[in-house]
């Protein structure tokens, strides 16, 4: 009897649910739903670190995407208005935390994900959007392994392939290097990997390769620094986090070697510690504001949009200096909208297909994807510290060819 009463107890419900036109969000697909005024809504998840070793450059990365949210706010689905809501998680930039980072924003219904600031965490999470059909489109996340085989990610940057080589060239034609001392962090795939391939290309210049590793959470370098005095090394080739650059640079700059350093490089805290030592600094990036009149029309709104709030400020190092990554969470974000605009549609995989489709002219540079996933950007940029004016300045732009 007791069975029999809560069968129908239970159908009761469901009718009741029935009557009431159920779950909204199963008619719109992954990710839709309606806000509290009764607007719909389509959520896209923003995977980046806000803490860890990475944290400084993730929130750097999410304020370039929440500066992006605020420009293009809306995006027309079948007719209707749709408001675009960012939900953020931090992936503590280590690879286990950012797998559960990844099913946060699956059990939260996002239609797409933006970041990470970090490979590692990427390629560690790319399992996760698969399985439940939801397109990563990577910002910054540089290393080949991110969209090899995996068919839900994507990014809007170069590869560390053509990073590597372009720098190699550059220490060769600037600094006619002979010795490059390549000083990398053990076990951060970013690092480890942006060296490499700047020794394989060095090594096929001719330029003599002498190479070391930093354990995590080692803080003094004066042995490193000695090893590349010791080896008469030319140029220091550095691809660290900023917390490790800023520790190098400080001991490095008595030696008087000129350092070298990827895009993680480009940030307020190399500026700081580079003008402080009086160290001579160059790096290479994705973004320069002088490259196109949008370059520059994107970076005074985004410093216009940080200077109006405090709390936007303190996340971008308390200055209002634009880092290419910012651009690059702004690119991501616009390549994003369109792909939801191609889709017609709130749902995730319908979202994930029609993204290969999608081309965008960016702050950037040009989106178009290959199979893989990946952009053909074909110039970097190379900038420097004048460490007496205080301020990045524009090197060169460089390709292979350079």
């Amino acid at each position: 009897m007791k069975k029999f009463l809560a069968m129908m107890l239970a159908l009761a419900m469901v009718l009741s649910l029935a009557a009431c036109g159920g779950d909204k969000s199963s008619e719109s697909g992954q990710g839709a739903a309606s806000g509290d005024s009764g607007s719909k809504v389509i959520k896209i998840g923003i995977y980046e670190p806000s803490s860890g070793a990475n944290g400084a450059g993730g929130k750097k990365e999410v304020l370039g995407i929440e500066y992006a949210n605020s420009v293009v706010p809306t995006v027309t689905i079948g007719g209707e208005e749709y408001q675009v809501e960012v939900v953020p998680v931090d992936n503590q930039s280590e690879n286990d935390k950012g797998v559960s980072a990844a099913q946060q924003l699956v059990s939260a219904g996002v239609s797409i994900v933006l970041g990470s600031y970090g490979s590692g965490v990427s390629m560690a999470a790319a399992p996760v959007f698969e399985e439940a059909k939801i397109a990563a489109i990577g910002c910054s996340c540089t290393n080949p392994g991110v969209t090899l085989g995996n068919p839900y990610y994507f990014r809007v940057c170069y590869l560390d392939p053509f990073q590597g080589s372009v720098l190699a060239n550059l220490a060769k034609d600037e600094f006619d290097a002979k010795v490059a001392y390549v000083f990398t962090e053990l076990g951060d795939d970013y690092s480890e990997g942006l060296g490499e391939y700047f020794s394989q290309e060095c090594e096929r210049l001719g330029i003599q390769v002498v190479a070391d590793k930093n354990p995590a959470g080692n803080t003094d370098m004066s042995g490193f620094v000695n090893a590349a005095k010791n080896a008469n090394a030319d140029v220091i080739f550095a691809p660290t986090s900023t917390t490790v650059a800023s520790l190098l640079i400080d001991q490095a700059a008595s030696a008087g070697i000129p350092m070298i350093a990827g895009d993680t490089w480009d940030d307020a805290v190399i500026l700081q510690a580079a003008t402080k030592s009086g160290a001579d600094v160059y790096f290479s990036t994705f973004y320069d504001e002088g490259a196109s009149q949008a370059a520059a029309d994107f970076m005074s709104g985004f410093q216009s949009w940080l200077n109006a709030n405090s709390d936007k400020l303190s996340n971008n190092g308390g200055t209002d200096t634009v880092s290419a990554v910012s651009a690059l969470g702004y690119d991501a974000y616009m390549v994003a909208i369109e792909a939801i605009k191609a889709a017609d549609s709130a749902d995730s995989d319908a979202i994930a297909q029609a993204l290969p489709g999608v081309t965008y002219t960016g702050v950037t540079g040009d989106v178009k994807f290959d199979d893989e996933g990946d952009v053909d950007k074909n110039i970097i940029f190379i900038k420097g510290v004048d460490t007496d004016a205080g301020t990045f300045y524009s090197v060169k732009e460089q390709g292979l060819a350079g």
